[in-house]
């Protein structure tokens, strides 16, 4: 049987590959072909068409929205989330067989979607699964996937143009290089000052940080009702900013926006009119009732949830921050780049998108301790397989090797195959250890502007010598209890096949 697929998580980074990685072994092992296409962070190279028709059926492993999906339209479909891509594909595989192998109508659960945001006058809200939660998560993710990048960006530039601005200015620098003006930079850039450098970066920054918001509400509003969402989401999210709602009334206006969008498209209307009412009407009627709501009804109450929700993270000191350390810690671990490990994240991005070009402020202390939580649970597994390599299988090890890596990069998904294998003892000691680490980087105040990157963006850390001393202990107690747990739950028939297996290497 040929099968095709394609895998999208919300950031694109790891859980993409790995559930490409294991649909394609899965269909092997089964005797079957299947063409996988991974919708990345870096983008994607779609399926040929040739490939696309031999198919017999398609499996949709995807956190978020599944571009181009029209191109699938007619072919029995298995929708899925990728970490169940990661954990059931073998399952998967029989599902997309059987349904090939039956009616398409039958197989899909009803006649085939079409692409009707642009031949029909009815858009169809995006499938992220059955439950109101998985839709609401999936609409949220999508706007956090576009989101990133913008973070990214624009929070690297600005730490940097913060480093080169001590330089150049001295104590001040910080300071200085914000009140900058635009115009002036643009009259008189001299291309050898430090200063004027230091300042072209930070405005880019702050330029690129702008737009965080807006992004993020339109593409929630894109997650519910296709590209005529768009428009009013990022409307709606450039008023939100205006009003000082921040991120929660980009949120706000994000789903407000795509719910509009999804109803107009819903009227019934002349045939004359149906053509345009994806480029024309929908995104008219929806920019205009979205922005009055924000600014009549909504602007101010949200505003006042926003600014009590900040007070109280930049209010937080002692021993409620490092509380809030554990507690994302323990939620970076859980899953490991799952549903759980993704509210932790989203949270912490979210904080970048509500400070601004402030250099001290407890969202910054939280996404620190949000990427280092994150990074101890691979490394201790991976330093866990050098100090004890018996109690790991070798595949096992070899996934030791690469955790590494991994684990310095910020990609949490490496401890993923240990879990799957012993998740009763392996995901305990990974949640204590990135428990620590969270608390110790919220004890120790460490900043950090940058969204993702691991120890790849270290000069971007404040105190990093600190920062790295949290993520030693973290990884040296996830290690030790992985040892402990894994050596406490061994038979008497493994402890001794593993002293004959010592013998027999020191003989």
């Amino acid at each position: 049987m040929k099968l095709v697929a394609v895998t999208s998580c919300p950031t694109g980074i790891a859980h993409t590959y790995m559930a490409a990685e294991a649909l394609e072994k899965a269909a092997e092992a089964a005797g079957h072909e299947i063409a996988v296409e991974t919708q990345g962070a870096g983008g994607f190279s779609p399926l040929g068409a040739d490939v696309i028709a031999a198919a017999g059926a398609v499996i949709f492993a995807a956190d978020v929205e599944v571009r181009e999906k029209a191109r699938f339209a007619g072919k029995p479909t298995i929708t899925t989330s990728v970490k169940s891509a990661i954990h059931e594909a073998p399952a998967l595989i029989i599902e997309a067989v059987a349904a090939a192998a039956a009616p398409v109508a039958a197989a899909a659960g009803g006649p085939p979607e079409e692409p009707t945001a642009a031949v029909g006058p009815a858009l169809a809200s995006k499938d992220y699964g059955s439950s109101t939660g998985a839709k609401i998560r999936g609409w949220l993710m999508t706007g956090v996937s576009y989101m990133i990048p913008f973070v990214a960006a624009g929070g690297i530039l600005i730490a940097i143009s913060f480093m080169l601005a001590q330089i150049a200015w001295g104590e001040t620098g910080v300071v200085a290089v914000t009140k900058v003006p635009l115009a002036d930079l643009v009259a008189n850039f001299s291309v050898g000052s430090l200063q004027d450098w230091a300042a072209l970066i930070f405005l880019v920054g702050a330029g690129a940080f702008g737009f965080l918001v807006p992004v993020l509400a339109g593409f929630i509003a894109f997650g519910i009702a296709d590209r005529p969402g768009i428009a009013p989401g990022i409307v709606g999210g450039y008023l939100a900013v205006q009003i000082g709602s921040g991120f929660l009334g980009g949120i706000v206006a994000g789903l407000l926006a795509g719910f509009l969008a999804l109803w107009i498209s819903r009227w019934k209307v002349p045939s004359a009119i149906r053509s345009v009412m994806p480029v024309v009407v929908i995104p008219l009627v929806a920019t205009l009732i979205t922005g009055a709501l924000m600014i009549v009804v909504l602007g101010r109450p949200l505003k006042w949830l926003f600014d009590s929700l900040t007070s109280w993270l930049n209010g937080m000191s002692g021993s409620s921050a490092i509380l809030l350390g554990v507690i994302l810690g323990l939620m970076m671990a859980f899953d490991m780049g799952g549903p759980v490990n993704k509210v932790a994240y989203g949270f912490a991005v979210a904080g970048l998108a509500s400070v601004g070009t402030s250099t001290d402020a407890t969202q910054l202390v939280i996404m620190a301790a949000v990427m280092a939580a994150g990074m101890t649970p691979p490394l201790g597994l991976a330093l866990a397989t050098n100090l004890r390599k018996s109690l790991f299988s070798e595949a096992e090890q070899e996934n030791g090797k690469a955790a590494w890596v991994l684990g310095a990069s910020f990609i949490t998904e490496g401890a993923i195959p240990f879990a799957a294998g012993d998740p009763f003892r392996v995901i305990p000691a990974l949640m204590a250890g990135s428990a620590v680490t969270g608390g110790l980087v919220m004890a120790f105040g460490n900043t950090l502007r940058a969204p993702h990157g691991g120890i790849w963006v270290l000069p971007l850390i404040g105190n990093p010598f600190t920062y790295l001393l949290a993520i030693a202990v973290g990884t040296a107690i996830t290690a030790a209890l992985v040892i402990l747990l894994k050596q406490a739950g061994r038979t008497k028939e493994e402890l001794a096949v593993e002293l004959i297996d010592n013998d027999a290497a020191a003989i």
